[in-house]
Protein backbone atom coordinates (compact mmCIF):
# COMPACT_ATOMS: atom_id res chain seq x y z
CA UNK A 1 0.00 0.00 0.00
CA UNK A 2 1.56 3.39 -0.94
CA UNK A 3 3.03 5.80 1.85
CA UNK A 4 0.04 8.69 2.48
CA UNK A 5 2.62 11.76 2.21
CA UNK A 6 3.78 9.92 -1.09
CA UNK A 7 0.30 9.70 -2.36
CA UNK A 8 -0.35 13.25 -1.32
CA UNK A 9 2.63 14.56 -2.34
CA UNK A 10 1.84 13.00 -6.55
CA UNK A 11 -1.70 14.40 -6.31
CA UNK A 12 -0.90 17.59 -5.58
CA UNK A 13 2.26 17.72 -7.90
CA UNK A 14 5.61 17.26 -5.70
CA UNK A 15 7.84 14.91 -6.51
CA UNK A 16 7.58 11.59 -5.25
CA UNK A 17 10.45 8.90 -5.10
CA UNK A 18 10.09 5.93 -6.56
CA UNK A 19 10.30 3.64 -3.15
CA UNK A 20 6.62 3.86 -1.44
CA UNK A 21 9.14 3.54 1.85
CA UNK A 22 11.36 6.68 3.51
CA UNK A 23 14.43 6.94 1.44
CA UNK A 24 17.04 5.97 3.08
CA UNK A 25 18.41 9.85 3.74
CA UNK A 26 15.38 10.12 5.97
CA UNK A 27 16.15 7.02 7.71
CA UNK A 28 19.54 8.30 8.11
CA UNK A 29 18.29 12.10 9.42
CA UNK A 30 16.15 10.32 12.21
CA UNK A 31 19.09 9.04 13.70
CA UNK A 32 20.80 12.00 14.46
CA UNK A 33 19.92 14.73 16.03
CA UNK A 34 18.15 17.84 13.96
CA UNK A 35 19.82 21.80 14.40
CA UNK A 36 16.12 23.84 13.22
CA UNK A 37 15.71 27.43 12.99
CA UNK A 38 13.92 28.39 16.00
CA UNK A 39 10.40 27.79 15.82
CA UNK A 40 6.93 30.08 16.04
CA UNK A 41 3.75 29.13 17.55
CA UNK A 42 0.94 30.71 15.46
CA UNK A 43 -2.30 29.44 18.26
CA UNK A 44 -1.11 29.98 22.02
CA UNK A 45 -3.41 30.46 24.84
CA UNK A 46 -1.33 31.87 27.80
CA UNK A 47 -4.49 32.91 29.93
CA UNK A 48 -3.59 35.27 33.24
CA UNK A 49 -2.97 35.45 36.21
CA UNK A 50 -1.58 32.47 38.43
CA UNK A 51 -2.06 30.45 35.17
CA UNK A 52 -0.06 32.16 33.22
CA UNK A 53 2.44 32.76 35.44
CA UNK A 54 3.37 28.84 35.27
CA UNK A 55 2.83 28.00 32.05
CA UNK A 56 4.42 30.94 29.91
CA UNK A 57 7.73 29.72 30.56
CA UNK A 58 7.50 26.06 28.68
CA UNK A 59 6.71 28.30 25.45
CA UNK A 60 9.24 30.60 25.85
CA UNK A 61 11.76 28.53 26.01
CA UNK A 62 11.73 26.88 22.45
CA UNK A 63 9.43 29.54 20.21
CA UNK A 64 10.61 32.41 19.50
CA UNK A 65 7.24 33.85 18.68
CA UNK A 66 3.81 32.89 19.70
CA UNK A 67 -0.18 33.92 18.62
CA UNK A 68 -1.31 34.84 21.60
CA UNK A 69 -5.40 34.00 21.85
CA UNK A 70 -7.87 36.58 23.22
CA UNK A 71 -10.56 34.55 25.10
CA UNK A 72 -9.73 35.49 28.54
CA UNK A 73 -12.59 36.91 31.07
CA UNK A 74 -13.41 39.64 30.06
CA UNK A 75 -11.93 39.14 26.32
CA UNK A 76 -9.17 40.95 24.52
CA UNK A 77 -11.52 43.50 22.49
CA UNK A 78 -9.62 46.46 22.04
CA UNK A 79 -6.02 47.42 20.89
CA UNK A 80 -5.38 48.99 24.81
CA UNK A 81 -6.18 46.01 25.82
CA UNK A 82 -4.52 44.06 24.17
CA UNK A 83 -1.02 46.29 24.85
CA UNK A 84 -1.49 45.98 28.36
CA UNK A 85 -2.12 42.09 28.26
CA UNK A 86 1.44 42.01 26.68
CA UNK A 87 2.72 43.72 29.65
CA UNK A 88 1.65 41.34 32.27
CA UNK A 89 3.34 38.41 29.92
CA UNK A 90 6.29 40.52 29.52
CA UNK A 91 6.38 40.67 33.39
CA UNK A 92 6.56 36.88 33.87
CA UNK A 93 8.96 35.84 31.23
CA UNK A 94 11.97 33.90 32.49
CA UNK A 95 14.94 36.23 32.85
CA UNK A 96 16.96 37.07 29.30
CA UNK A 97 14.30 35.34 28.07
CA UNK A 98 13.59 37.21 23.95
CA UNK A 99 9.86 35.39 23.29
CA UNK A 100 7.76 37.63 21.68
CA UNK A 101 4.30 37.45 22.37
CA UNK A 102 2.29 38.58 19.02
CA UNK A 103 -1.24 39.82 20.18
CA UNK A 104 -4.79 39.21 19.03
CA UNK A 105 -7.67 40.71 19.17
CA UNK A 106 -11.54 38.94 19.87
CA UNK A 107 -13.93 39.91 17.14
CA UNK A 108 -17.08 40.57 18.30
CA UNK A 109 -20.57 41.60 16.83
CA UNK A 110 -20.09 45.21 18.83
CA UNK A 111 -16.12 45.12 16.81
CA UNK A 112 -15.74 48.59 14.71
CA UNK A 113 -13.47 49.51 11.77
CA UNK A 114 -11.55 52.20 13.99
CA UNK A 115 -10.22 49.83 16.34
CA UNK A 116 -8.87 48.00 13.00
CA UNK A 117 -6.81 50.67 12.52
CA UNK A 118 -5.91 51.34 16.22
CA UNK A 119 -4.47 47.64 16.33
CA UNK A 120 -2.65 47.93 13.55
CA UNK A 121 -1.27 51.44 14.83
CA UNK A 122 -0.34 49.57 17.87
CA UNK A 123 2.35 46.94 16.70
CA UNK A 124 1.55 44.48 18.83
CA UNK A 125 -1.49 43.48 17.45
CA UNK A 126 -1.12 40.91 14.42
CA UNK A 127 -4.24 39.18 13.74
CA UNK A 128 -8.23 39.43 14.37
CA UNK A 129 -9.80 35.92 16.32
CA UNK A 130 -13.09 35.00 15.12
CA UNK A 131 -14.91 32.67 18.00
CA UNK A 132 -18.78 31.51 16.23
CA UNK A 133 -20.79 32.76 19.89
CA UNK A 134 -20.47 29.41 22.06
CA UNK A 135 -17.86 27.33 20.09
CA UNK A 136 -15.53 26.94 22.51
CA UNK A 137 -13.97 28.18 26.02
CA UNK A 138 -14.64 31.46 26.33
CA UNK A 139 -16.72 32.22 23.29
CA UNK A 140 -19.90 32.95 24.59
CA UNK A 141 -18.94 37.01 23.57
CA UNK A 142 -17.72 35.76 20.41
CA UNK A 143 -19.80 36.55 16.50
CA UNK A 144 -23.10 35.85 15.81
CA UNK A 145 -23.59 37.15 12.48
CA UNK A 146 -20.54 37.12 10.57
CA UNK A 147 -22.01 38.74 7.57
CA UNK A 148 -24.55 40.77 8.67
CA UNK A 149 -22.89 42.39 11.86
CA UNK A 150 -19.00 42.42 11.64
CA UNK A 151 -18.81 42.73 7.36
CA UNK A 152 -17.44 46.40 7.82
CA UNK A 153 -14.82 44.92 10.27
CA UNK A 154 -13.48 42.34 7.89
CA UNK A 155 -13.09 45.25 4.73
CA UNK A 156 -11.05 47.39 7.14
CA UNK A 157 -8.73 44.33 8.09
CA UNK A 158 -8.28 44.02 3.89
CA UNK A 159 -7.13 47.60 4.12
CA UNK A 160 -4.86 46.96 6.86
CA UNK A 161 -3.85 43.83 5.68
CA UNK A 162 -4.98 42.34 9.24
CA UNK A 163 -5.39 38.65 8.99
CA UNK A 164 -8.64 36.81 10.36
CA UNK A 165 -8.07 33.75 12.49
CA UNK A 166 -10.52 31.32 12.55
CA UNK A 167 -11.78 28.82 15.06
CA UNK A 168 -14.03 26.89 12.06
CA UNK A 169 -17.12 25.16 13.76
CA UNK A 170 -20.24 26.06 13.63
CA UNK A 171 -22.58 26.22 16.84
CA UNK A 172 -26.07 25.17 15.40
CA UNK A 173 -27.27 22.60 18.07
CA UNK A 174 -28.92 20.70 15.20
CA UNK A 175 -25.46 20.03 13.31
CA UNK A 176 -23.19 16.75 14.76
CA UNK A 177 -20.37 17.91 16.89
CA UNK A 178 -17.91 15.72 14.41
CA UNK A 179 -19.91 17.60 11.47
CA UNK A 180 -19.09 21.63 12.83
CA UNK A 181 -15.75 22.19 10.40
CA UNK A 182 -17.41 20.81 7.74
CA UNK A 183 -20.28 22.73 7.54
CA UNK A 184 -18.71 25.93 8.98
CA UNK A 185 -16.41 25.91 5.60
CA UNK A 186 -20.04 25.09 3.69
CA UNK A 187 -21.48 28.02 5.13
CA UNK A 188 -19.47 30.52 6.64
CA UNK A 189 -15.90 30.18 4.93
CA UNK A 190 -16.51 29.71 1.74
CA UNK A 191 -18.79 32.43 1.02
CA UNK A 192 -16.68 34.96 3.21
CA UNK A 193 -13.35 34.08 0.85
CA UNK A 194 -15.97 34.78 -2.63
CA UNK A 195 -16.99 37.79 -0.85
CA UNK A 196 -13.54 38.96 -0.14
CA UNK A 197 -11.17 37.32 -1.67
CA UNK A 198 -8.08 39.49 -0.41
CA UNK A 199 -8.59 38.79 3.16
CA UNK A 200 -5.98 36.89 4.74
CA UNK A 201 -7.81 33.47 6.43
CA UNK A 202 -5.59 31.17 9.03
CA UNK A 203 -7.93 28.11 9.80
CA UNK A 204 -6.94 27.47 13.25
CA UNK A 205 -6.43 23.78 14.50
CA UNK A 206 -7.93 21.85 11.64
CA UNK A 207 -9.44 18.41 11.80
CA UNK A 208 -10.80 17.04 8.97
CA UNK A 209 -9.98 16.10 5.06
CA UNK A 210 -12.58 18.83 4.25
CA UNK A 211 -10.47 21.33 6.15
CA UNK A 212 -7.30 20.00 3.92
CA UNK A 213 -8.95 19.99 0.62
CA UNK A 214 -10.38 23.85 1.40
CA UNK A 215 -6.75 24.66 2.41
CA UNK A 216 -5.26 22.97 -1.00
CA UNK A 217 -7.94 24.06 -3.25
CA UNK A 218 -7.49 28.03 -1.71
CA UNK A 219 -5.32 30.78 -2.93
CA UNK A 220 -1.88 30.09 -2.07
CA UNK A 221 -0.52 32.91 0.40
CA UNK A 222 -4.06 33.96 1.52
CA UNK A 223 -5.43 31.12 2.98
CA UNK A 224 -3.81 28.45 5.23
CA UNK A 225 -3.80 26.16 8.39
CA UNK A 226 -2.65 26.19 11.80
CA UNK A 227 -2.18 22.17 12.45
CA UNK A 228 -2.10 21.08 16.25
CA UNK A 229 0.67 18.01 17.43
CA UNK A 230 -2.79 16.22 19.11
CA UNK A 231 -4.71 16.38 15.72
CA UNK A 232 -2.01 14.51 13.79
CA UNK A 233 -1.01 12.17 16.52
CA UNK A 234 -4.82 10.99 18.13
CA UNK A 235 -8.27 10.13 17.14
CA UNK A 236 -11.41 10.19 18.95
CA UNK A 237 -10.98 6.89 20.50
CA UNK A 238 -8.27 8.68 22.71
CA UNK A 239 -11.32 10.01 24.81
CA UNK A 240 -12.80 6.91 25.67
CA UNK A 241 -9.93 4.28 26.29
CA UNK A 242 -9.97 2.69 29.04
CA UNK A 243 -12.45 4.83 30.68
CA UNK A 244 -13.27 8.68 29.78
CA UNK A 245 -10.47 10.24 29.25
CA UNK A 246 -10.83 14.29 29.69
CA UNK A 247 -7.43 15.47 29.34
CA UNK A 248 -7.84 14.36 25.74
CA UNK A 249 -11.00 16.28 25.31
CA UNK A 250 -10.58 19.40 23.40
CA UNK A 251 -12.22 21.88 20.68
CA UNK A 252 -12.57 20.80 18.05
CA UNK A 253 -13.12 17.75 19.25
CA UNK A 254 -10.77 14.99 17.67
CA UNK A 255 -11.96 12.85 14.72
CA UNK A 256 -11.84 9.89 13.30
CA UNK A 257 -8.76 7.82 12.19
CA UNK A 258 -9.31 8.82 8.55
CA UNK A 259 -9.24 12.16 8.75
CA UNK A 260 -5.90 11.91 10.47
CA UNK A 261 -4.29 9.62 8.19
CA UNK A 262 -5.66 8.52 5.06
CA UNK A 263 -4.80 7.49 1.55
CA UNK A 264 -8.06 9.07 -0.23
CA UNK A 265 -7.88 10.16 -3.60
CA UNK A 266 -8.43 14.26 -4.13
CA UNK A 267 -11.04 14.25 -5.18
CA UNK A 268 -12.29 12.77 -1.77
CA UNK A 269 -9.87 14.91 0.15
CA UNK A 270 -6.84 14.27 2.05
CA UNK A 271 -5.84 13.84 5.82
CA UNK A 272 -3.95 16.16 7.78
CA UNK A 273 -0.58 14.62 8.71
CA UNK A 274 -0.60 13.69 4.16
CA UNK A 275 -0.77 17.49 4.42
CA UNK A 276 1.39 18.67 6.72
CA UNK A 277 4.37 16.31 5.84
CA UNK A 278 3.79 17.54 1.79
CA UNK A 279 5.86 20.63 1.95
CA UNK A 280 3.41 22.33 1.09
CA UNK A 281 3.43 26.28 2.62
CA UNK A 282 -0.30 26.41 3.46
CA UNK A 283 0.11 24.70 6.99
CA UNK A 284 1.99 25.87 10.09
CA UNK A 285 2.47 24.66 13.55
CA UNK A 286 0.08 25.96 15.83
CA UNK A 287 -0.04 23.76 19.09
CA UNK A 288 -3.40 25.43 20.53
CA UNK A 289 -2.21 24.71 23.96
CA UNK A 290 -4.57 25.20 26.12
CA UNK A 291 -3.83 24.98 30.03
CA UNK A 292 -6.63 24.12 32.41
CA UNK A 293 -6.19 23.12 35.86
CA UNK A 294 -6.90 19.06 37.31
CA UNK A 295 -9.60 19.87 38.68
CA UNK A 296 -11.80 21.93 36.04
CA UNK A 297 -10.86 19.42 33.40
CA UNK A 298 -11.54 16.15 35.72
CA UNK A 299 -15.13 17.26 36.48
CA UNK A 300 -18.88 16.59 36.10
CA UNK A 301 -18.50 19.36 32.81
CA UNK A 302 -15.08 19.48 31.87
CA UNK A 303 -13.34 22.28 30.42
CA UNK A 304 -11.92 21.60 26.62
CA UNK A 305 -8.20 21.82 26.31
CA UNK A 306 -5.08 20.22 25.41
CA UNK A 307 -2.15 21.60 27.33
CA UNK A 308 0.68 20.67 24.87
CA UNK A 309 3.52 23.42 24.86
CA UNK A 310 6.55 20.85 27.18
CA UNK A 311 5.47 17.96 24.37
CA UNK A 312 4.20 19.88 21.24
CA UNK A 313 7.99 19.97 19.08
CA UNK A 314 8.95 16.26 20.31
CA UNK A 315 5.39 15.22 18.91
CA UNK A 316 5.67 17.23 15.90
CA UNK A 317 9.07 15.61 15.25
CA UNK A 318 7.91 12.10 15.56
CA UNK A 319 4.92 12.53 13.13
CA UNK A 320 7.62 13.90 10.29
CA UNK A 321 9.77 11.12 11.63
CA UNK A 322 7.47 8.39 10.69
CA UNK A 323 6.63 10.39 7.41
CA UNK A 324 10.05 10.02 6.30
CA UNK A 325 9.67 13.72 5.81
CA UNK A 326 12.27 15.16 8.78
CA UNK A 327 13.18 17.44 5.72
CA UNK A 328 10.04 19.28 5.66
CA UNK A 329 10.20 19.57 8.95
CA UNK A 330 12.15 23.16 9.36
CA UNK A 331 9.58 24.35 6.89
CA UNK A 332 6.78 23.34 8.66
CA UNK A 333 7.93 24.77 11.95
CA UNK A 334 9.99 27.71 11.40
CA UNK A 335 9.67 29.11 8.02
CA UNK A 336 5.58 28.83 6.96
CA UNK A 337 4.04 30.97 9.54
CA UNK A 338 6.47 34.18 9.52
CA UNK A 339 6.36 33.72 5.45
CA UNK A 340 2.81 34.00 5.45
CA UNK A 341 2.53 36.84 8.16
CA UNK A 342 4.99 38.72 6.21
CA UNK A 343 7.22 38.50 9.25
CA UNK A 344 10.99 37.76 8.98
CA UNK A 345 12.54 34.03 9.96
CA UNK A 346 13.75 33.70 13.98
CA UNK A 347 18.05 33.64 13.31
CA UNK A 348 18.51 31.83 16.00
CA UNK A 349 18.53 27.55 16.04
CA UNK A 350 17.15 25.03 18.50
CA UNK A 351 18.51 21.05 18.79
CA UNK A 352 16.24 18.47 18.39
CA UNK A 353 17.87 15.99 20.43
CA UNK A 354 17.18 12.11 19.30
CA UNK A 355 16.94 10.90 23.04
CA UNK A 356 14.23 9.48 24.94
CA UNK A 357 12.57 11.39 27.58
CA UNK A 358 9.85 10.73 30.07
CA UNK A 359 6.48 13.37 30.08
CA UNK A 360 5.47 14.41 33.91
CA UNK A 361 2.72 12.80 35.01
CA UNK A 362 1.80 16.70 35.69
CA UNK A 363 3.11 20.39 36.78
CA UNK A 364 2.68 20.89 40.34
CA UNK A 365 1.58 24.45 41.43
CA UNK A 366 1.07 26.46 44.91
CA UNK A 367 -2.51 26.59 43.65
CA UNK A 368 -2.91 23.01 41.90
CA UNK A 369 -1.62 21.10 39.00
CA UNK A 370 -2.09 20.49 35.06
CA UNK A 371 -1.77 16.87 33.12
CA UNK A 372 0.27 17.79 30.04
CA UNK A 373 -0.42 15.86 26.83
CA UNK A 374 1.19 12.35 26.90
CA UNK A 375 1.89 12.46 30.64
CA UNK A 376 4.23 9.62 31.80
CA UNK A 377 4.66 8.45 28.24
CA UNK A 378 8.27 8.05 27.03
CA UNK A 379 8.88 10.38 23.79
CA UNK A 380 12.00 10.10 21.33
CA UNK A 381 12.65 13.82 20.45
CA UNK A 382 13.64 16.55 23.45
CA UNK A 383 13.92 20.17 21.94
CA UNK A 384 16.97 21.76 23.52
CA UNK A 385 18.95 24.92 23.47
CA UNK A 386 21.82 24.76 20.42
Amino acid sequence: MPHAAAVFRSLVGIPVSKSQKPSKRAIFKSEMDLHLTKPDDWHLHLRDGKLLESVVHHSARHFGRAIVMPNLKPPITTAAAAVAYRDSILKVLPPDCDFDPMMTLYLTDDTRPEEIKLARSSGVVYAVKLYPAGATTNSQDGVTDIFGKCFSVLEEMVKQNMPLLVHGEVTDANVDIFDREKVFIETILEPLVQKLPQLKVVMEHITTMDAVKFIMSSREGCIAATVTPQHLVLNRNALFRGGLQPHNYCLPVLKREVHKLSLYTWDTGQAIVSAVTSGSKRFFLGTDSAPHARNLKECTCGCAGIYNASVALSLYTKVFEEAGALDKLEAFMSFNGPDFYGLPRNSTKILMKKSSWRVPESYMFTWGEIVPMCAGQMLDWLPSDC
